[in-house]
């Protein structure tokens, strides 16, 4: 018997793109400690930690 998801979860696991307009290949350090690579100028959050992070630094853009 298979689960289904409900549908009121946030897709915050399918995670949520940013563009790097300043780098196209860093490390972001968050305040917890924990880094996210971005790689051809592109980031991945995939926790609403990492995306308020994400959504907040003034180099980033939602896509």
């Amino acid at each position: 018997m298979s689960k289904n998801k409900p549908d009121s979860q946030d897709d915050a696991g399918a995670g949520r793109i940013f563009r790097d307009t300043l780098y196209t290949s860093r490390t972001l350090i968050l305040p917890d400690g924990s880094t996210l690579a971005v790689s051809k100028a592109r980031v991945t959050s995939t926790t609403d930690e990492q995306f308020a992070f994400l959504q907040a630094h003034p180099d980033l853009v939602q896509e």
